[in-house]
Formats: C-alpha cells, sequence, structure tokens
C-alpha cells in the first residue's frame, strides 16, 4: 500500500477513560490523584489502514468503540496510546447542529460553521446559495436559527457538511434526517461525493443494508476491539451473529 495513498491510519491505538463514582470523585480528581476510579478501554490496540477513495463500513453494538473512534479521527479526543495519522479536509455528519449559534440566521451560521471547519469566507461564498438549495429552508434561511424546528436545524447542517468538498466524510446516522423524500436526496447526495475520485467514506451504522449501498469493505469492533476488517458481506455476516445472543 503506497504510504501516500493512506488517508487514515490507526497504530496501535488505546483509548482509556477513567470511570469515577460520581461528579464529586471526578472534581476531587483534578486535585488529589489518590482518588480511586476504574479504567474502561473504550478503544484497545486497534489498527487499520483506509486508502484513498475507499468507502468502509464501521460495524459494532453500542459500547463496541466506534463512536471514540470517530471523536479521535476527528479530533474531538485523543489516543492515550498509539498513534493516528489523518491527512484531509474532514466532514463529519455527526452533531449535525453542533456550532450553531441559535441568535444568528441560517445564513450567518453557514459562514460560522464553515469558519468552525476551517473554510474561507471566499470559498463558503461560493457554496452558499449550493447550502441553501439543498437544504430546503429558503423561506427561513434569513431568520434566527432558535425560530427553527430541530428538523430544519438538521437540513440545514446535513446541508452544510456535505456541500463543503469534503476529502474525509464521516457519517455516523446522519442519513436517518427529515422526511423521506430528504432521506432519499441525503442519500443521492453522499453516492454522489463518494463516486468522486479521492474521496473517501467512514460510514457507521446499524443499518447493514444501507452499509453495503455504499461500501465495499466493512470493520467490525466488538468490546474495544477490532474483531474483523474486510469484505463487507464478511462484516456484516461477523456483526450480525452479535445481535441474535
Amino acid at each position: 500500500m503506497d504510504k501516500q495513498d493512506i488517508v487514515i491510519e490507526f497504530d496501535h491505538v488505546t483509548k482509556t477513560y477513567k470511570l469515577f463514582k460520581n461528579d464529586k470523585k471526578r472534581l476531587l480528581y483534578t486535585f488529589c490523584k489518590k482518588i480511586k476510579y476504574k479504567e474502561k478501554k473504550a478503544v484497545n490496540d486497534v489498527c487499520f489502514k483506509i486508502r484513498r477513495g475507499e468507502a468502509v463500513a464501521l460495524f459494532g453494538k453500542n459500547g463496541a468503540g466506534k463512536s471514540t473512534v470517530l471523536k479521535m479521527i476527528t479530533g474531538v479526543c485523543f489516543p492515550t496510546e498509539g498513534n493516528i495519522t489523518v491527512n484531509g479536509r474532514v466532514s463529519a455528519l455527526l452533531e449535525l447542529t453542533s456550532g450553531f449559534d441559535p441568535e444568528f440566521t441560517g445564513r450567518e451560521n453557514i459562514y460560522l460553521k464553515g469558519q468552525l471547519l476551517g473554510i474561507s469566507d471566499s470559498e463558503i461564498r461560493e457554496l452558499e446559495e449550493e447550502i441553501i438549495e439543498f437544504a430546503g429552508i429558503s423561506d427561513y434561511i434569513d431568520q434566527p436559527v432558535r425560530t427553527y424546528s430541530s428538523g430544519m436545524k438538521a437540513r440545514l447542517g446535513f446541508s452544510i457538511n456535505v456541500n463543503i468538498r469534503p476529502e474525509i466524510l464521516i457519517v455516523d446516522e446522519a442519513l436517518s434526517v427529515g422526511d423521506e423524500e430528504f432521506k432519499n436526496k441525503c442519500i443521492k447526495k453522499v453516492k454522489e461525493i463518494i463516486n468522486k475520485e479521492d474521496v473517501t467514506l467512514l460510514f457507521v451504522t446499524h443499518a447493514t443494508e444501507v452499509a453495503k449501498q455504499f461500501c465495499s469493505r466493512g470493520i467490525f469492533m466488538k468490546d474495544g476491539k477490532l474483531i474483523y476488517d474486510g469484505e463487507i458481506e464478511k462484516a456484516i455476516e461477523e456483526y450480525s451473529k452479535t445481535l441474535k445472543k
């Protein structure tokens, strides 16, 4: 595998969380390291490489470590051990409405969110109308976001993230946004993005049939460990076994 082709690499990555009896104990630990706690390895010695242009599904039951993997890729948290390499602009469809200011209009929030994602105002101006049109909330785009329904906010958040021309697109169950018509629109848009050369997809889902629409490779995690990494059908088979228990 050409090293220049690798956009995401986990090299023996472990993420350990300290679990305290209550919030008071957690606060006291800041001042006194003798406070007792339990350790939980949310991710345990995980290794994988994802090449540019690959579409990879990440499977696992709740608590398998999927969300922690995503948080480390997007820089929300960092590994306790091991190294992570990420090469390219990441667009993560996770918390779709995070970063919005409720007092700003939808249009102003497009620029705010763009800045948080490291995009210049000039580039956002080029994408602005495309984002508004895709979200389908043009009548409300100049109204404060606090007046939006949760669905409208999610539509705008999704539209911003898929229209900023990402190099790495991370999707975590975000394709369930809105009504059936908008859901199909989202699926079509994601397909368009990953069919473009060099765009890499990491798709985290419990919907195995949807995953097969996008991905040829699957990674299955259980209890923080990587159990299987390979052909999508086999990954789904391994994941499905855990659902029957």
